[in-house]
Formats: structure tokens, sequence, C-alpha cells
């Protein structure tokens, strides 16, 4: 018992600038959630189920143009299936005798900052250190898109304009500095663009659904890319 609440411990102290960063990101979110006619408690559940900053952002345009139940779940499924491959890894790092219960909440609970932090951790991954870095993520990425959406329902629409932009930020902030480094994602990155622009002036194809949208150019254009360009096995950490 004492390991344990050692490693759940020292899991909040690490997740602290997780909760923080959350924290400013969500309230964007919450903002956003509110122009796409979400009501507060649709976006604080919405957060609190999914954990997933990509995820939320795109099924709000599925929503805001009336999708199908199909295009936001397959959305959801492409947009987020790497966090099968983070689980994967994570599964490889936890004792073996680690009842599934325990493996089915780290899973919920891991965004790609839990993933790198629970991967850095030397030796075998205890699954309390896990639910610490959760136990901050989680309330902070609630926290923010609740005061975001109370925000959204009571600040001047300039306002909330300008503060929707953050959100857009971090995605530029996730994206620049790995793309300056690779040549291929940086290349792939442009092309997604481009298309992405294609589709939104060509008679025809702007008549597909933003969800659908969204899962055709990601498969299509990430299996592309793989193909033309897969990283070398040495590359592969």
């Amino acid at each position: 018992m004492g390991e344990r609440r050692t490693q759940f411990l020292r899991g909040l102290r690490d997740g602290i600038p997780i909760g923080l960063g959350y924290l400013a990101v969500s309230f964007s979110f919450g903002i956003l959630a509110r122009k796409a006619g979400l009501t507060t408690f649709q976006a604080v559940i919405m957060s609190a189920m999914n954990l997933t900053s990509a995820g939320q952002f795109a099924s709000l345009s599925v929503i805001q143009a009336a999708g199908s139940y199909i295009e936001l779940a397959v959305s959801q499924l492409i947009i987020n299936l790497r966090y099968c491959l983070m689980s994967c890894s994570l599964s490889q790092k936890v004792d073996q005798k680690t009842p599934f219960f325990h493996r089915f909440l780290m899973a919920y609970g891991n965004t790609d900052e839990v993933f790198a932090l629970s991967a850095a951790v030397k030796g075998p991954l205890s699954p309390f250190y896990t639910y610490g870095l959760i136990g901050v993520a989680m309330p902070g990425w609630t926290l923010g898109t609740l005061l975001g959406a109370v925000a959204g329902s009571i600040l001047p629409g300039r306002v909330l304009s300008a503060l929707g932009v953050a959100l857009y930020g971090m995605f530029c902030a996730i994206i620049i500095p790995p793309a300056k480094e690779d040549k291929v994602l940086r290349i792939t990155i442009l092309v997604a663009m481009a298309v992405s622009l294609v589709f939104s002036v060509t008679p025809l194809l702007n008549t597909i659904s933003s969800g659908m949208r969204v899962i055709i150019l990601t498969v299509a254009i990430s299996a592309a890319a793989a193909v033309l360009a897969p990283v070398k096995e040495e590359n592969v950490q």
C-alpha cells in the first residue's frame, strides 16, 4: 500500500504541468463547444469522457455540419487510433500480473502527454503512477472546458473570437517543431493543407461533409506518406 501511495503521489507531482497546460487549452475548447451549440453540461461531459483535443475538435466540426453518427464514430476512430498503439506500448511496461481493470483505467486516460511520462519511467510501470498523472490531467482538461463554456455564455463576441484562436495555436505548436526537423513530415503537412483547400473550393468535393472529409484525407494522405516515405527501422524508437 505504501508503494502504491508513493507512486500515485509521484504521478500527481509529475502531472502538474500537464494539468495546467490542459486547463489553458481546454478553455478554448469550451468556448468553441458553446459556439457549436453544445450546452455547458454537454461540453464538460465530452471532455470528461474523451480526453482528446484533436478528436474533440474534429467532433465539433461534425456536429456543426449535422453529420451522421457513423461519420462521428469513424472520424474519432481514425484520429484517436494512435492511443491504441500507445496503450499497447505501455502494456509491455506493466507487470504481467496486473489485473485487466487497471489496464482498462490506464487506457482511458492515456493521452499523448500521459503516455510520454509513463513511457519514460525506468523499470516496470506502476498503474498508480499513471493514475496520478490522470488525476491531474483529467480534472485540468474538464475544468478548463467548464470555465471556457461558462465564459462562452457571458463574454463579448470579440473576446471569444480572440480566445478561440488558442486551440489552433496549440496545434501549430505541436506540428511546427517536428516539421522543422523532418522533411517528410513537413511535406505531408503542406500536402494535407493543400488537398483540404482543394476539397473546400472544388464543386462536388465541397459537398462532402466535414466529418467524411477528415476521414478521407487522414486515411489517404497518411497511407500515401507511409508508402512513399516509410520510416526506417533504425529510426523507430
